[in-house]
């Protein structure tokens, strides 16, 4: 991670952000909190346990004066992956932690915020200030990371209840009028690609380095649930031609032929699952959890491509980055041209293999494993979800995700060459 981190109040960014995890499980009972849905999700009760475990692993214990762990086992129950720490819970089996409790998890998050806190305000010389700078902020980051985590994780759990129950109970508004989709070019050249520097960034994203670009278009826009629902109408999910074969054993085996969160009704008519509850599946809006299997027979069937991920970084260099709320929102014709919904709506699938930049170097220890281990049998994806919390996503990010996930907001954004 990129040790020239910007100027703050470090102290008072943490407390924002441990905070607004706190927030995103207010609306859940205990039990919903305790709850895992499948292997790949967490409970909501774990992850705020996890993260403030990184801060007492990865800080206070080697920087705190006579540390003592809060609770000796928490070091196991709560170690994610890091095998450089020692032994961790089964991922598939963290829903069966019905101990400790969720009062006894917002002890243990409310004991080590005050000792961050006790240790940030400490007479630290520039060296030891720095390096706390960086933990605490590479801390934040990834505490940032699993709120997100928590809305989609939650929204699986949500879905798998024939209550439907909603998240948030809040109208979902109506979206625009579609925008048409336009084709917009890049005339490409040698580039620079990863992180620029001057903030924070995980160390998959650098060092950044010369990348060649052939001239190619980028859609305007990520494909509407419209757009895709015709896809499913042409008989999309029954046509072998269009998918990977590997993406064809996953649809076959699963029986799939709709996005994850999509069914019909009694009378034939479409709904969205979303953390507003069960909504009627809104044409305007972008196709979201969608794989990349799903994603890439799409774009075949679509006359199109999944850009890779130096195309989408070279395109995104003239795009905002917008926050989202709790669902993605359509393109909006009052924004005029350009490019719409690089950031803030849904992951964009690229075509790239998630590995390392040239000269990618991992952290040493436990936290080199963040992401470096990572780096096989996933595929990157590009921008930022309506779940990403504010401040969190930059042109440069590096998502990433085995091909068949689809519990995240991810969607499609279509690319193709330019015509010679």
């Amino acid at each position: 991670m990129d040790m020239r981190l910007p100027p703050q109040d470090i102290k008072s960014r943490f407390a924002t952000v441990r905070r607004r995890s706190l927030a995103l499980a207010e609306p859940l009972t205990d039990e919903d909190c305790g709850a895992q849905s499948m292997p790949d999700a967490s409970p909501i009760k774990w992850h705020l346990a996890h993260t403030t475990w990184f801060f007492e692993t990865f800080i206070l214990e080697p920087m705190e004066a006579g540390f003592e762990p809060f609770h000796p086992a928490f070091r196991v129950l709560f170690n994610s992956y890091y095998n450089g720490i020692g032994e961790k819970h089964p991922r598939a089996q963290r829903g069966l932690l019905t101990r400790p409790a969720m009062s006894q998890v917002r002890a243990y998050r409310a004991n080590v915020d005050e000792r961050i806190a006790r240790l940030v305000a400490s007479d630290l010389d520039d060296e030891q200030r720095a390096h706390l700078t960086m933990l605490v902020t590479l801390g934040l980051e990834h505490e940032q990371q699993h709120q997100e985590l928590m809305l989609t994780d939650v929204k699986h759990l949500l879905a798998q209840n024939a209550l439907l129950p909603e998240y948030m109970d809040l109208p979902l508004p109506p979206a625009p009028a579609a925008l048409a989709l336009a084709w917009l070019p890049f005339e490409g050249g040698l580039t620079d690609i990863g992180h620029r520097g001057g903030g924070f960034c995980f160390d998959n994203e650098l060092p950044r380095h010369k990348q060649y670009v052939a001239p190619f278009e980028l859609a305007s826009r990520l494909v509407t649930n419209g757009e895709y629902l015709e896809f499913i109408a042409a008989g999309g999910y029954f046509n072998a031609g269009l998918w990977l074969a590997e993406g064809w054993d996953w649809v076959r085996s699963q029986g799939l032929n709709c996005p994850i969160y999509w069914q019909q009704d009694d009378q034939g008519q479409w709904l969205e699952f979303t953390l507003h509850g069960a909504q009627a599946l809104d044409l305007n809006r972008p196709a979201t959890h969608l794989s990349l299997f799903e994603a890439d027979a799409y774009a075949h069937w679509a006359g199109a491509r999944l850009p890779t991920e130096a195309e989408w970084e070279f395109a995104a260099a003239q795009a905002e980055v917008e926050t989202g709320s709790l669902h993605p929102a359509a393109a909006d014709a009052a924004d005029g041209g350009g490019l719409q919904q690089m950031f803030g709506h849904c992951w964009q699938w690229t075509s790239s293999s998630y590995a390392a930049y040239p000269g990618y170097q991992s952290a040493p220890g436990a936290l080199g494993e963040y992401n470096g281990k990572f780096m096989m049998n996933q595929y990157v994806l590009r921008g930022s979800s309506c779940a990403t919390p504010a401040g969190h996503a930059r042109a440069s990010y590096r998502n990433f995700f085995p091909a068949g996930a689809r519990w995240q907001f991810t969607g499609i954004r279509l690319a193709r060459l330019t015509a010679p």
